[in-house]
């Protein structure tokens, strides 16, 4: 398939002094909008540039991240990363003495014990 030179233009970005011209510029060539029975039917993705072309930068990616994609993305990414902090935490929990050994602690109790029990093995060594 071919594409015409409104259709390049519409699929890459335009240089700055023929933006205008780039959205303006018809049906890209085809036969069913040219003959004056209304605007032609938008090419995928087209209203979406027309659309977001006068967004801030800011308004532009709030709307990116209110994507359904993005959002299932962002939770996987999110989950990923809690686990990999909690597998952290269990295994400075081995590390540390408590009586009971499989005594629960909580996050911060695992903070605090380990700088307790780091500032205990410092003491040792200088002794």
């Amino acid at each position: 398939m071919m594409l015409n030179s409104d259709q390049t233009e519409l699929d890459l970005p335009p240089p700055r002094s023929e933006a205008e011209p780039a959205f303006g510029g018809g049906c890209g060539g085809s036969a069913e909008g040219a003959g004056g029975v209304g605007p032609c039917p938008p090419a995928p993705g087209e209203p979406l540039k027309k659309e977001l072309q006068h967004l801030s930068r800011e308004e532009r990616r709030r709307r990116r991240r209110a994507t359904a994609k993005y959002r299932t993305a962002h939770a996987t990414r999110e989950r990923i990363r809690v686990e990999a902090f909690n597998m952290a935490f269990a295994e400075l929990r081995k590390l540390l003495p408590t009586l009971p050994p499989d005594k629960k602690l909580s996050k911060i109790e695992i903070l605090r014990l380990a700088i307790c029990y780091i500032s205990y093995l410092n003491h040792v060594l200088d002794v």
